[in-house]
């Protein structure tokens, strides 16, 4: 990597990388809150409308780890031009889709050529900026990352509620072409240095079956009652064998697609295990909030976007100084207090109740918005400070890598859970509603139509059902995060000069 390059406009080149960057991470989250327009109207149930998000989350998770593979390929400029392109093209297809099967399929194209797009940003962000700016350029980077996600359900509300739900994707097209034409102007001098190198098929096949049939399994395990359908144990078996064959594989082979063994490196080891439990819990919480205020609350997904807006607030206001200034501290303490701020936020949440007003809502994503401000920069520069210079690209690749399966993960176990312990919860409320219970008597002699009242009575057990289940996942989030402090505190300095750097150029 040419480390010397500066494009003619360091600031038009910066905003061209920032911009795909956040039309990519924007699309893992946009599509939360229109999936029950798009069931209705595609004529699907809202279970396999979650295969919108899945699809996305599964073939990007499968795509990132050839990213070094596909960079010493083609170069990092001529790979982020054409996944930036074909990003464009295959969201424009998912505007058109007719059916659902048609959108889960270009889904699948959207997060496989999205794959490559984000590794590729760092690299060429930290590659065109001196040393001492690099902190800077991955703290505008995390800024992008965290703020992303928040947007992504505020403008898809509001476009599925003023417009229509293809727009979602249609506005893509626009940004992406100009992101691509952008980048490609201002980097055509750069250096690029390229190989063939030899692909390692075995890695590629097993990690495909591996983590596809995983995300099946997971998928669908709940429509299928789990291990009692064939289906769901003959996928899991399918799973484990090709997951324990890509271990055993890339773990002996000389050019392995995922380098495992960057796990030796103590700071990368503990890191990734903070960045990939940290942020699935982070996803699980961006994805039950929009649900939760649509289906409980009655919240159309415009409000509820703007009731989960205020998580964004202050990582947009922080970022330039955890960038600037998070260098002078322990990183630590930093990732820490971010887990502290998040833990207590979805403990606050598991007190939620129907009648919860909005304002109360919004302060609590406005406070976690401080934990995420702390999170991303200082996780990612631990992760990296132990790293060797010619491991960078791929430990980023392999942690963003595990950090989409994590939060693939916590996307279906969220929904199954959510689902299935409200189910639990409507049938121990619904046990009270009998003859012998006085209040029970009381409210249907006082109704003149008893199967109403019964109805009415049903769905408001139902909602209480939701609201429980709610309580209790968020009561387990904030454990996860409050058990993460112990793992980073198992990471060991410095942090500084090496990851300072940040990836680039030794």
């Amino acid at each position: 990597m040419s480390t010397h390059f500066r494009p003619p406009n360091l600031v038009l080149a910066t905003i061209g990388l920032s911009l795909a960057t956040f039309m990519q991470v924007l699309d893992t989250t946009i599509a939360n809150v229109s999936l029950p327009t798009i069931a209705g109207n595609l004529g699907v149930s809202s279970d396999e409308s979650t295969w919108v998000i899945t699809s996305f989350a599964v073939s990007n998770a499968i795509a990132l780890p050839l990213t070094g593979f596909l960079t010493r390929r083609f170069g990092e400029v001529k790979l982020f031009v054409w996944a930036t392109l074909a990003f464009s093209i295959a969201s424009f297809l998912c505007g058109i889709a007719q059916s659902m099967g048609m959108l889960i399929v270009f889904r699948t194209l959207q997060g496989a050529v999205a794959g490559p797009m984000y590794p590729v940003t760092q690299a060429l962000l930290i590659g065109i900026y001196p040393p001492n700016k690099r902190p800077m350029a991955l703290a505008l980077l995390a800024m992008v990352t965290v703020v992303a996600p928040i947007a992504g359900p505020i403008l898809g509300g509001w476009i599925t509620d003023n417009y229509s739900w293809p727009w979602i994707f249609f506005i893509n097209v626009p940004i992406g072409i100009f992101a691509s034409f952008v980048v490609a102007n201002q980097m055509r001098l750069r250096e690029v240095v390229t190989s063939r190198p030899k692909i390692d098929y075995v890695g590629l096949v097993t990690l495909v079956i591996g983590i596809g049939a995983l995300q099946v399994v997971l998928d669908k395990g709940n429509d299928e009652d789990w291990f009692n359908s064939n289906f769901i144990v003959i996928t899991a078996i399918i799973s484990a064998i090709a997951i324990a064959v890509f271990l055993i594989w890339e773990l002996t082979d000389k050019e392995p697609i995922v380098d495992l063994k960057l796990f030796r490196h103590r700071n990368f080891r503990m890191g990734t295990i903070s960045l990939v439990l940290a942020y699935a819990a982070f996803f699980a919480i961006n994805l039950l909030v929009p649900q939760w205020l649509q289906i409980n609350l009655g919240y159309t997904a415009t409000w509820a976007g703007f009731a989960a807006a205020p998580l964004g607030i202050l990582p947009v206001i922080l970022t330039p100084f955890v960038g600037r200034y998070a260098a002078r501290f322990d990183l630590r303490m930093l990732t820490a207090a971010s887990f502290v701020v998040m833990g207590v936020t979805c403990f606050i949440r598991s007190d939620f109740y129907i009648g919860v007003d909005f304002n109360h809502i919004a302060s609590v994503q406005l406070l976690q918005g401080l934990g995420v401000a702390l999170f991303f920069m200082p996780v990612t520069t631990i992760l990296l400070s132990d790293l060797q210079p010619h491991e960078l690209a791929s430990g980023g690749g392999v942690a963003t890598f595990l950090r989409t399966v994590g939060a693939s993960f916590a996307a279906s176990l969220t929904s199954f859970m959510w689902e299935r312990r409200a189910v639990l919860h409507h049938s121990q409320l619904a046990e009270q509603i009998t003859p012998y219970n006085p209040t029970a008597q009381q409210a249907l002699s006082q109704s003149s139509d008893a199967q109403t009242t019964l109805a009415t009575l049903n769905g408001a057990i139902s909602a209480q059902g939701l609201q429980i289940s709610f309580n209790e996942i968020f009561y387990v989030l904030g454990w996860i995060f409050l058990s993460l402090i112990v793992v980073i505190w198992l990471a060991k300095p410095p942090f500084g000069a090496k990851a300072g750097a940040g990836g680039g150029g030794h």
